[in-house]
């Protein structure tokens, strides 16, 4: 051990030495124009990506230090690396590798090699520390032959994967770059390109090994992903804020991560929509049926309708506007990017109308108005405002958020139970109306051109003040010439290098935001590619929305569809995929579950085996000394008395075993805040602290989350897949707290597992 502590010291020096590199070289960028080197444009942009480039690093060096190197292969051939987080060298001439990423393929025998494989390798290593010190050494030998000795040889190979899954919750996932296992090698590596749909039941670690998958692209394709980002799509904001430090850890920074109500950019949704009304909004069909609604607002006039200007009264019939109509649609424009189209149809129209009545020879004879005549009378017609008024009318410019808050308080093309269910006037948008939002963009377009209008005429600004300062120089030029003997010098001023029009591009300022950022606030940003977890909760308009930020349909999507609990969800993956890709996609299945001991997994998969007998769990490698357990009370209103008094149990059986844990109390909407307030140490509401020893939490908040315990309560108001997510939560215990009778399924798994409950009692009796 004394060698690899050595060894940890020199790397951990040789860290910090990159880190204050990094350190001075952001403080020299940062520094104030007259100290770093002149503020001009060139300097400035040289700053800009100066500070990106050492933020990065630094991110990643501070992120890398904890457990910064975790393992070693020893090879036959005399070869010998440390693996770790990031990569780190020796400052040498050869830049010789201190400890190698363990993205690289050099690195990959440490999760791959086996005895029967061993992939040259005469020995693996497994290096556990605390902060700096190393604590622990596991020797795997792979070379039957070696007979060397350390003293750290294990028996058992799943000893370091073991001691991390028994370990206390932290309320946050962490990386799994020590223990990640052959099957989820192969996917993190899988090949960049098309979709790959990664299937796993609970605690496969189908989460986790998407995450760093993620990791392996920007590492594997930095180009290319630094350049356009990477999307993570979860749940809820309890689950981004789970996951939210594992890729930060790895040292990657260059992800947006996002809720599907967080999807259209200045929209976050914050209300719920009943289950009948995220149904019918999430249909397919609803693409249609928008499509018809702003169809439907590119109107007809009433007939007679007379529009007064300046030069008389104008009749603006049927017949002139839907020929406008007409060719206007012809052009396949978006609505909003189509009504010049219809406008000028219509003002052309009745120009001609204006122009035979005024021109007109009462003898019959040709017009008198000249081209230049009628070219006037346009502009006097355009400029009217009862013109514009009526086009505003026929035509009008819309919002997404103004054409879908008109169409949800009005629903059309609907049968009347569906348009029922999704009316709504005004009110906070929800996460089934974010795929509306995004579809009525694309089918109104934005109209840009009064934006360009005021970049061009802010340009020629710039053009007019860079001409200045040239004429400027060219004007202390000819006074240096006047003052000089010597006229056959020649003098380069600034004029001579360089015209007003390129001074002035260099003086735009650039922007130079991560990748992500942009993407964050540019709904049409196309991503290098997108993971998606709990992907068959997604709707088949939120796919819509989806495949449209990513053209090349480079996907990692994440699920179980034994999971699916949202209405109007897709469900399976072939519903999902077909209507994008048809049969081009890979699909994988976890088949361990390394989270769920097996005296839960058993109890969880009754419930499904009640509905579905053919249902077969995900393989549980763990167990452990405490079976399920079940309390039923009298009354409902007892529920939170009894729930407060097992969390103290439970919050003291975490303490005796395995120190500071988590626990969560998972339960039906309506008691959650009941609940949360009977246990006032706890954390609730739509961003529970998860780090708090105890968690409220519905059982949607629930999905993908992990805790040391978990308080199923009154499990009879689950639907069935959401009683499936949270009794498949826990890592150690589980109980169960309820008034009515359980579930069937749930009842029998319980009375098999026989454990005391809540006061003493035999609480796996379904009656109490």
């Amino acid at each position: 051990m004394g060698r690899e502590q050595e060894f940890m010291n020199v790397l951990y020096a040789r860290l910090e030495e990159l880190r204050e590199q990094a350190e001075d070289a952001l403080r020299s960028a940062m520094a104030p124009a007259g100290e770093a080197g002149g503020g001009t444009f060139q300097a400035r942009l040289e700053r800009d990506v100066m500070v990106a480039e050492q933020s990065g690093l630094l991110a990643a060096f501070n992120a890398g230090e904890r457990g910064l190197c975790f393992g070693r292969l020893v090879f036959r051939d005399g070869r010998d690396h440390h693996i770790g987080r990031i990569g780190i060298r020796r400052d040498d001439a050869e830049r010789t590798p201190l400890v190698i990423d363990w993205r690289a393929d050099v690195a990959r025998p440490f999760y791959l090699a086996t005895g029967h494989t061993p992939m040259g390798l005469r020995r693996r290593r497994h290096i556990t520390t605390e902060g700096q010190q190393v604590t622990a050494l596991h020797d795997e030998i792979l070379d039957l032959c070696d007979s060397e000795r350390t003293g750290h040889e294990g028996t058992d190979a799943d000893a370091v994967l073991l001691s991390s899954l028994d370990a206390a919750r932290t309320g946050r996932m962490h990386d799994i770059v020590q223990t990640i296992q052959a099957e989820q090698d192969r996917i993190i590596r899988a090949p960049h390109r098309g979709v790959l749909v990664v299937e796993g039941g609970p605690g496969t670690g189908k989460t986790v090994v998407a995450l760093h998958r993620a990791a392996y692209l920007l590492y594997a394709q930095r180009e290319l992903l630094a350049r356009r980002a990477v999307l993570i799509v979860g749940p809820n904001p309890a689950f981004l804020g789970y996951i939210g430090e594992v890729l930060p850890s790895l040292g990657e920074t260059g992800v947006l991560m996002a809720t599907p109500g967080e999807l259209f950019p200045g929209v976050t949704a914050t209300a719920t929509d009943t289950p009948e009304a995220a149904e019918v909004k999430g249909r397919a069909e609803m693409a249609d049926v928008l499509a018809r609604y702003v169809r439907d607002r590119q109107t007809l006039p009433e007939p007679g309708t007379v529009i007064g200007t300046e030069d008389g009264d104008l009749l603006l019939d049927a017949d002139i506007v839907t020929l406008a109509r007409h060719q206007a649609r012809e052009t396949k424009l978006p609505h909003n990017l189509a009504r010049p189209h219809f406008a000028f149809r219509v003002i052309d129209q009745l120009t001609a109308q204006l122009a035979d009545r005024i021109g007109a020879d009462p003898f019959g004879g040709p017009n008198f108005l000249g081209p230049d005549d009628i070219a006037q009378l346009g502009i006097s017609v355009a400029a009217s405002s009862e013109v514009q008024a009526a086009i505003d009318e026929l035509w009008p410019l819309f919002t997404p958020q103004e054409l879908v808050a008109d169409f949800l308080a009005d629903p059309v093309h609907l049968p009347e139970a569906d348009a029922e269910a999704v009316r709504r006037t005004g009110g906070e948008w929800t996460t089934a109306d974010i795929p509306l939002l995004d579809e009525a963009a694309e089918l109104l377009g934005e109209d840009d051109s009064a934006a360009r209008a005021r970049a061009e005429a802010e340009r020629q600004e710039r053009v007019a003040y860079a001409q200045g300062v040239l004429d400027l120089s060219y004007g202390s030029r000819t006074q240096e010439f006047e003052d000089r003997d010597d006229e056959d010098s020649e003098v380069l001023a600034a004029h001579n290098l360089i015209d007003a029009e390129r001074l002035a591009d260099r003086a735009e300022e650039a922007d130079h935001r991560s990748a992500a950022e942009r993407a964050a606030a540019d709904r049409t940003w196309a991503f290098g590619h997108i993971i998606v977890d709990e992907a068959q909760e997604l709707s088949p308009m939120a796919w819509r929305l989806l495949m449209r930020r990513c053209p090349t349909r480079s996907m990692t999507l994440v699920g179980d569809p034994a999971q699916t609990a949202e209405p109007g969800s897709c469900g399976s993956w072939e519903r999902i995929l077909e209507p994008y890709v048809g049969e081009r996609w890979e699909h994988v299945r976890l088949g361990v579950n390394y989270r769920t001991p097996s005296q839960i997994m058993d109890v969880a998969a009754g419930v499904l085996r009640a509905v579905d007998p053919s249902f077969r769990p995900p393989r549980s490698i763990r167990t452990t000394g405490s079976a399920p357990w079940a309390h039923r009370v009298a009354e409902e209103k007892e529920l939170a008395d009894a729930v407060a008094a097992a969390v103290d149990r439970e919050t003291a059986q975490l303490g005796d075993e395995a120190g500071q844990g988590r626990l969560a109390v998972i339960a039906p909407g309506e008691l959650v805040e009941t609940l949360a307030a009977a246990l006032p140490e706890s954390s609730a509401g739509a961003r529970p602290d998860l780090t708090r020893p105890v968690v409220v939490l519905g059982p949607r908040q629930a999905k993908g989350l992990e805790f040391d315990a978990v308080i199923v309560v009154e499990p009879a108001e689950f639907g069935v897949s959401d009683l499936y997510v949270a009794l498949t939560r826990a890592t150690q215990r589980l109980g169960v707290v309820h008034a009515a009778a359980l579930p069937e399924g749930l009842e029998a798994g319980m009375r098999a597992g026989l454990a005391p409950g809540a006061g003493g009692e035999v609480g796996a009796s379904a009656e109490g």
